[in-house]
This record gives C-alpha cells, structure tokens and sequence, in this order.
C-alpha cells in the first residue's frame, strides 16, 4: 500500500489527537440520513465516476469511513461491496429485513384485545396489571438497540437479525404458555428486548444498500412495517383471542418469526461493509498483511466495549443537557403514551359501552392506521414542500428550523383528535365517531414524528444518540401511560380525561415550537453539542 494511504488510515485512528470524537462519530449515526445539502470531501470520487447504487452515504460519519475505505482500496467499484449488488438482490435483502420489521411491532400490540381474556384466564383484577402484560413489552424495546446497534457494527447486522429473531419465537412462545402472570410478564419484557433487533439493524441496512439518491423509495417499504404493524396486529388479534384463544396470538407471532427464519437465515447476506471487508481481510493467507491494509477498520470495528458504552450513555447526555432535544423528545413520548393507553382502553371501551365483540372489537383500531396512513401520504408531502420552498427563499440552503412549520401543523390535529374521541365516547354517539376522533389523533401524531425526528438529525451532531434518546423516552411513557389510563377514566370519564390530555398536547405541541422557529438558530450556534 502506497505510504500516503497508510497515513490517511492512520489519521482516524482511536488515540491519536482529534480522533475519538470522529470514530465515535462514524458508529453513533449509522443508519440515519442527515438532511441538508451533499457536500463532497475532498478525497471523495467524483459523481461522474460513480454507477448504478455507488456513491457516499447520506450519513456524514459514513462520508468520512468512506473516503478511507476508497483510499486504501478500490472498494468503491468492488463488486463484493453490497450498493454494487444487483437491483434484484438489494431488493430481495430489503423485503427480507423489512418483513423483520413487521413482525415485532406486531406483536407489541396484537395482544390488546385480548386482555379481558388475559385478565380473566389469570384472575387478574387490578387493571394497572392487566395493561402492563401489555405495555411492559415497550420497556426493552427501547432499550435494546443501544446494545443491539453497536453489536452489529461489530459482528454484522445479518447474525444479530437471525439470533434475535429466534429468540423473541422463543420468547413469545413462553408468553402464550406462560403458567401465571409474573412469567407472562417476564417473557414479554425478554421479547421486547430482541423484538427491536430489526429496528436496531433495519435501516442501517436499506443505508448499506443504497445510495442517498435512490434510498427514498427502499426506506419507504422497510418504513411500512413499523408503521402497519401496530395497527393491523390488534385485527388479527381480536379475532384470534374470540375464537381459539389469546394464547394463540403468539402461536401466530412465533409462526410468522419461523417464516422469518426461514427465509432470512438461507438467503439474508450481511450489507455491513466494514464487516464484509474485515471478513475478507481475515480470511486472506497473510493475516498480517491484512491488517496493515486495513487498520482504520480492526481498530474502529473491533473496539466492542467503548462502542456499546458510547452507545449507552451519549442518548442521556443530549436529555439532560439540551433543553431542545428534551422538550421535543418530551412532546414525542406524551403523543406515544396516549397511542399506547388508547391500545390499553379501547376493549374496554368498545365492548362494554358499543358492546362490541371481542373479534370485531379490533376492528376499532382502524382509525389510527387510517390515520398513519394518511399522515404518511400527505403529511410528509406537506413537510417536503414547506421545506423545500423555504430553502429555496434562503438561496438553496436549509435550516433545521425549516422543519417547524410542519411540527406546528401536526401539533394542531392532535389536540382535535383527543377531543373527538373522548367527548363522543363519553356521549356513547355512534361507534364511527370516536374512531373518527382517533384518526384525527393518528393523523396529526405521525405528521408531528417526521419533522421532529428530522429536527434532531438535522441539529445535533450525534443524530442518532438524540434518535436513541428520544426512542427511549418515547418507549418508557408508552409503558407507563397505560398503567394509569383505568384510573384517570374511572375519575373523569372519557370527556374528561381526554380533555386533560388535549390540554397537555397544547402546551408542550404549540407554544414551544414556535419559540423555537424564532430563537432555535440562536440556541444551536451556542450549543456545544449541535452541528457547526
């Protein structure tokens, strides 16, 4: 290797000056597509001479690995390298992983209809209970991919899709056999954990595949899974628990985790280039050899412990010690909590007051999937045209702030939606209307993500810890949330309590960002932590 490839890689090495924060860098925003203009590096080969998917990631850590990588060989033409693939084959790994990711939000929620079956099979009578055999399952499905992400930056994303995937069969298989409620418990808070496994990896995945001009429409397809998936799981479910019983909705769950299996352990090949390269190197005769071709990849790939312990504890630094990433995480994880109570009260709900079957009672969970949906299709298209057009008044350049718009507008819908759904529930007017009212809440919940996830990749230089961050925090109120909602209706009614909660939705959704549209630009110039 010529010297001056063997100093570029030597330049990023963990330990020299400067170093740590850009290795550190390159593995805390993989998956995650910054917004805002492409800039080349220098080094980096130019438009004209990439073909087919080549090309630099959209993350810019990614920028940085990558022009290392060309350096030290020509890896960007190298057929083994997975956005060199043919179109058929990255197409065959994304429908793979994104039917990973469709199986575990699945289960998180298809259980819900279920729960007076829950609560009687195991003579259960305190309600906090019943809806944490529920909710406890978003505990670790938050926590899981601050260890998941970093082992499989480290091992490859395909074995920790494929160990994962197995155990949570397992693991839901122990839920719908479980002899009592502390087991069915434990084995839902284990499933948690290795269900968010095809979130850790998945879109780090679609980014390994593809390049950022033709990403869009593969993100889209592995995005519809944790989308679909909550809302359709708890359709199948009520009719599963009505007519053979609640056990075996996670029969179904295991089944659909084989039919994962089955197809991603035999045809699933690993898209984590450092990890392909360092296989490569390690099976080459001169194992020696190899590693002074590549040091910039042992070192920055093999470092397992500082990795996981950047992961973990960089999401708590940016809560604690950003006020915007904690008030827009904040707003997140209340929208999040109310979704999860709504899951844990509508049985309730729409058997004893519509007096609906346990079957057709998961029918009601349409109104949010209706809303998603349409959020999906309009709401983003919304949010692409405000931006867009305000970059283009600033002469091409974007902002964050840009985002702010579109996070007011959603913010408007959700506050409506929480008053549809209680007041007409609390009327008993026909059962359409408080679906209607969560539609609304649906809509205007998911027009609200989109702009608040790109806020923070747009703003803090370690995106992905201000996503973990907020995924975090999202999941603890999803769990906590149900646990109360019996309660607070029981007190206030459904007119009442939804009030409560639409008046909190005001706050923390309305008046914050628009003091941020104003003063955020001054807020990130002073902030250590935001992007320079």
């Amino acid at each position: 290797m010529p010297k001056k490839h063997d100093d570029a890689a030597r330049s990023v090495r963990p330990g020299s000056a400067g170093s740590d924060s850009t290795s550190t860098r390159v593995r805390d925003e993989k998956g995650f597509a910054a917004s805002g203009p492409h800039t080349e590096s220098p080094s980096s080969p130019h438009k004209s001479d990439l073909h087919g998917g080549e090309g630099e990631s959209a993350i810019p850590e990614d920028r940085k690995e990558d022009t290392i990588e060309n350096e030290e060989d020509d890896w960007q033409h190298d057929p083994r390298n997975p956005r060199n693939w043919s179109f058929w084959e990255k197409w065959k790994m994304t429908s793979i992983v994104s039917f990973y990711t469709f199986v575990s939000p699945l289960a998180s929620s298809m259980m819900a209809p279920g729960l007076p079956e829950v609560a009687e099979r195991f003579n259960i009578t305190n309600q906090a209970i019943v809806a944490m055999t529920l909710s406890i399952f978003l505990l670790t499905f938050a926590v899981g991919p601050l260890f998941l992400a970093p082992l499989s930056e480290i091992y490859g994303r395909t074995w920790i899709l494929h160990i994962a995937n197995l155990l949570f069969l397992a693991f839901n298989l122990g839920c719908g056999f479980a002899p009592n409620t502390g087991v069915l418990i434990g084995m839902r808070l284990l499933a948690g954990f290795f269900g968010s496994a095809p979130i850790a990896c998945g879109g780090g995945t679609v980014s390994d595949l593809f390049s950022e001009r033709d990403r869009a429409s593969a993100m889209a397809v592995y995005s519809l899974g944790p989308l679909i998936g909550p809302a359709v799981g708890p359709i199948a479910g009520g009719f599963i628990s009505e007519t053979i019983g609640f056990k075996y909705i996670f029969v179904v769950i295991a089944a659909l985790c084989g039919l994962a299996a089955a197809l991603g352990i035999p045809f699933l090949r690993e898209t984590y280039s450092p990890v392909i390269r360092l296989r490569l190197a390690k099976k080459a005769a001169d194992l020696e050899k190899a590693a002074k071709q590549h040091p910039h990849l042992l070192q920055n790939h093999g470092s397992k412990w500082h990795l996981i312990w950047m992961n973990l504890h960089r999401p708590f630094i940016l809560l604690t010690r950003s006020f915007v990433c904690f008030i827009l995480s904040l707003y997140m994880a209340f929208m999040y909590g109310i979704y999860y109570l709504m899951f844990a009260t509508f049985p309730d709900l729409f058997t004893n007051v519509y007096h609906f079957s346990e079957g057709i009672s998961g029918v009601c969970y349409l109104g949010l999937g209706l809303g998603f949906m349409s959020a999906t299709i309009f709401g983003a298209s919304f949010a692409d045209r405000v931006y867009l057009n305000l970059a283009a008044r600033n002469g091409g350049k974007g902002k964050p702030e840009y985002r702010i718009p579109a996070l007011i507008f959603g913010s408007l819908f959700v506050p409506i939606g929480l008053f549809w759904y209680g007041w007409s529930a609390q009327a008993e007017i026909h059962w359409i209307m408080p679906i209607i009212g969560t539609a609304i809440f649906g809509f205007g919940m998911m027009t609200t993500f989109l702009p608040i996830q790109l806020y923070l990749v747009d703003t803090f230089t370690y995106a992905a810890s201000a996503l973990a961050a907020a995924s975090v925090f999202r999941s603890t109120l999803g769990f906590v949330f149900p646990l109360f909602g019996e309660p607070m209706y029981a007190a206030l009614g459904y007119g009442g309590g939804n009030s409560l909660l639409a008046g909190l939705a005001i706050v923390l959704g309305i008046p914050f960002p628009i003091w941020l549209w104003f003063h955020g630009e001054k807020i990130r110039a002073r902030s250590t932590l935001s992007r320079r």
